[in-house]
């Protein structure tokens, strides 16, 4: 229950790209921005219509326009890869940066940025972050961003680990995960296995 994981042929293919090794941060980047719309248009398949009226070259007619405001919260470093790609399909969203980075040791978030405003003036937000491992910074961001009062939240990733799933679906079970795959299990490192490695590193070059 909330839980998606794509099954589109063409999320398939590019995601096995993207797991590839020889796949350089120049490459890794695109396969990221390419799955990252693939996932934002399943995501928003139920978002509210607003109906007015438009002008076509043969008369008029009623159209259609998103009636919610959506907010974009990437989780630095990695979200940033998607964000580019869902704010071109969702060009009035805002765009609003969490800092979080798991401690090596305790394998727990630690948060050291949040610009977000003094009040919420959206219906929607949509974290996105490439990896959803341990869940503890997917779990960090959806407790800010509820204190900070918002109505309803839904996870953007590429790939996920069990156990993080349930984390976050046992802290927050109304909100809704968008995956475009679920993998096997979290190695002693906490990260994904099989995975991709570090998406940050990877996209990034470092």
């Amino acid at each position: 229950m909330g839980l998606h994981v794509s099954s589109h042929p063409l999320v398939l293919h590019k995601l096995a790209l993207l797991r590839r090794v020889e796949s350089e941060p120049k490459k890794f980047r695109e396969l990221v921005r390419e799955i990252s719309q693939f996932l934002v248009y399943e995501a928003t398949a139920d978002m509210p219509l607003a109906p007015y009226t438009i002008q076509t070259p043969l008369g008029s007619m009623e159209g259609h326009a998103i009636g919610a405001r959506i907010g974009l919260i990437p989780i630095l470093r990695a979200g940033l890869g998607m964000v580019e790609p869902v704010i071109d399909l969702l060009p009035t969203a805002h765009v609003w940066h969490l800092g979080l980075y798991r401690d090596h040791n305790s394998l727990e978030p630690v948060t050291y940025y949040n610009k977000l405003p003094a009040q919420p003036d959206i219906d929607v937000c949509l974290i996105l972050d490439p990896m959803l491992a341990t869940g503890g910074s997917a779990v960090a961001a959806v407790d800010i961003l509820k204190a900070w009062g918002a109505a309803k939240i839904k996870f953007l990733g590429l790939i996920a680990a069990p156990e993080g799933v349930e984390r976050l679906q046992t802290a927050h079970p109304d909100v809704e995960i968008h995956l475009a795959a679920l993998d096997e299990r979290l190695n002693e490192q906490g990260y994904i296995v099989p995975g991709l490695g570090d998406a940050g590193d990877r996209q990034f070059g470092t």
